[in-house]
This record gives structure tokens, sequence and C-alpha cells, in this order.
């Protein structure tokens, strides 16, 4: 169903998980990511300005694959698909959030952990979900694990995912991407300066193309 997207998913490698508490940081925070290679962006309803944010982006970056994560509910996913969200990504399986999108054709990756979680996805056609929190869940190894029995279907691992240990999950044939916050901390671009975030997601970056060409 959303395949084109999948294929776009396995080029980025990683997602940086974006929260953002100014809409006026937006802006610079696309252009620092698209210099350093980093083509997409998921920015999180975790903040009041989440949807002025990505409207931001979008402008300020048009070839940005720019998503809306933490979507809790249909009213949140229809606010970040008007402000130009191209996906959405739920914390959980919700089987509103997740009919909701499919009946808008807005690719969808909800939170799935368990079996369970995996079957109701698979139902409604979907072929990557997101891992999340990956590191409490028991990361690449609860992993490899699910992909045993649900053969072909692939996962988006988040919560965890460090430079230590990227490698290591992009490496993995059950891995579409990577979600991650390490390059985009807000402390990392407090004083207004982002190149350092430009520079952790050069560095990001670098591992994808050293694992994936």
């Amino acid at each position: 169903m959303y395949e084109k997207f999948y294929d776009q998913l396995e080029k980025l490698g990683i997602v940086p998980v974006v929260v953002l508490e100014k809409v006026e940081d937006a802006e610079p925070m696309a252009h620092a990511l698209m210099h350093a290679g980093m083509r997409s962006a998921e920015v999180t309803f975790r903040t009041a300005c989440a949807a002025e944010c990505i409207a931001a982006m979008r402008a300020a970056e048009p070839e940005m694959c720019v998503g809306a994560g933490t979507v809790l509910n249909n009213e949140q996913a229809d606010r970040a698909i008007d402000a130009g969200a191209q996906f959405i990504v739920s914390p959980g399986y919700s089987e509103d959030v997740v009919s909701h999108c499919i009946e808008l054709n807005v690719p969808v990756l909800p939170g799935c952990v368990t079996p369970s979680d995996i079957t109701a996805a698979i139902a409604h056609g979907l072929h990557v979900t997101k891992f999340f929190p990956a590191a409490q869940y028991g990361g690449l190894a609860t992993i490899k694990a699910l992909a045993a029995p649900f053969v072909g279907h692939r996962f988006m691992p988040t919560g965890g995912v460090s430079t230590a240990n990227v490698e290591e999950y992009l490496s993995c044939p059950a891995i579409a991407a990577c979600g991650g916050t390490w390059m985009v901390k807000p402390a990392l671009f407090a004083d207004g300066d982002f190149s350092r975030v430009e520079q952790t997601a050069r560095e990001a970056m670098d591992v994808v193309r050293k694992v994936r060409g």
C-alpha cells in the first residue's frame, strides 16, 4: 500500500525525532538537517506549536520528508496533515488513527511491540511499524525474534537508539530505518546555533552510507 514511502524510509536510514518549543527554530532545524544529508524529520506533537513547525519546515525545505510524531488521536492527525505532514507516527497502536490515515491515504507508522500489535497492523496492509521504546522492549534481540514469524515485516526502532548502536540496528535486514533524538536534542541548539545539529546529523548519515551504501 505504501511501497513508495517504505522505499523512501529505506533510503533515509535515520529519521530524526524533533521536539521544538518555538516555531522560530523550525526553519534553521530543517536547513541544518538537509545540509547534513538527513532529508527527513518527525516533528512530535509534544508541544503546542508542532503543527506550525511542520508547516515551517515544509516551507523552508520543500524536498524534505516531514512527518508528525507522538500522534495519539485523529484530531492531532488532521492538524498534522493539514499542516503538510507527509506521514504519521504513533507511539502505540491506535485502531482509530491507523484507519483514519489509511482512509486519507497518508502513510502511518504505529508503535507495535507485541505479536498482537503487529498482527493488527498487517491486517491493515502495513508492512513497517515503529518499535518504541526500543531499549526498554529488548532492542534488536526482540526485533529479530518478532521478525522470524512475521516474515517480511520491518521495523523503525526509536528510543535508546544512538551513535553507539545505530550501525548495529541498520545492519539488521528487519530494520527499515531508525528513529532517534541524539542529533536534534534541544541542548544542541538552545543558543540558536544549529551547527552542532548539522555536525551530529552528518556523522549519523556517514553511518547510513557505510551500512547501506
